[in-house]
């Protein structure tokens, strides 16, 4: 943990990496995380954790299949718009301009929770890489 201040701006400037979140610093025993994300990333759940996202840049959307029957329905968060996806909800998050976000996981969290679709190549299945 920084015992200065982190500019998050700065930081986000310091990887290119899409869907390869780094984290920032911890609180208690969470990470906050960043990540640069464009395209789609993998429908996953955590089947233990909520998810929180806060939009840092761009437009973030969420598919979920949180609907008694499966059905899928999609939210839209622009720029400094939080959602947080529910233990055990399915959510594919995409971002087909680009965008930075901040997250906010118990530490040792996976990117692609505990069930997932198969992990494509641009997507780093990871519990975050240290700034």
């Amino acid at each position: 943990m920084s015992t200065e201040p982190i500019e998050l701006a700065a930081a986000l400037a310091r990887f290119d990496q899409l869907w390869s979140p780094r984290i920032v610093t911890t609180v208690n025993d969470y990470d906050v995380r960043i990540a640069k994300v464009a395209g789609e990333h993998v429908w996953h759940a955590h089947d233990h954790t909520d998810e929180f996202f806060l939009v840092l840049d761009g437009e973030l959307r969420i598919a979920l299949r949180d609907g008694a029957d499966g059905a899928e329905r999609e939210v839209v968060l622009p720029r400094g718009a939080v959602f947080v996806v529910p233990r055990g909800v399915e959510h594919r998050p995409s971002a087909p301009d680009g965008a930075s976000i901040l997250m906010f996981e118990p530490s040792g969290t996976s990117s692609v929770g505990e069930r997932h679709d198969e992990v494509p190549g641009h997507v780093d299945a990871t519990t975050g890489h240290r700034l």
